[in-house]
């Protein structure tokens, strides 16, 4: 069973940054892909970044150039750096796993549906 658990969320003053973890067990499945979603009041969650299984990284347009999504397989651990925040990257951040073979393609476009695991959240704050 794929457990995850989010890091590193907080108050930001915009134009500044924060890194998010995510620690991962139990993920066994070896063509998986990790990912960030992103949740504001009122608002679906929504994909912000993943990272497939062999390295490959995807950004939704509003984060891509300011967030960076990478993974520390010694670790086991996925992280988001958020530089460059903005106030509407106000959000619950979520960690997200696929514990199965997906295409590239898939991971790329990553989606709810596609989830089998989901961390606790953690929450980011902007300030103008």
């Amino acid at each position: 069973q794929v457990q995850l658990v989010e890091s590193g969320g907080g108050s930001a003053q915009a134009g500044g940054s924060l890194r998010l973890s995510c620690v991962v067990s139990g993920y066994t499945y070896k063509r998986g892909c990790m990912g960030w979603f992103r949740q504001a009041p009122g608002k679906e969650r929504e994909g912000v970044a993943s990272i497939y299984v062999g390295g490959a990284t995807y950004y939704v347009d509003s984060v891509r150039g300011r967030f960076t999504i990478s993974q520390d397989n010694a670790k086991n651990t996925v992280y988001l750096q958020m530089n460059s925040l903005k106030p509407e990257d106000t959000a619950m951040y979520y960690c997200a796993a696929v514990d199965k073979w997906v295409s590239d393609i898939v991971c790329a476009r990553l989606s709810r549906e596609d989830i089998n695991a989901w961390g606790q959240g953690t929450q980011v704050t902007v300030s103008s």
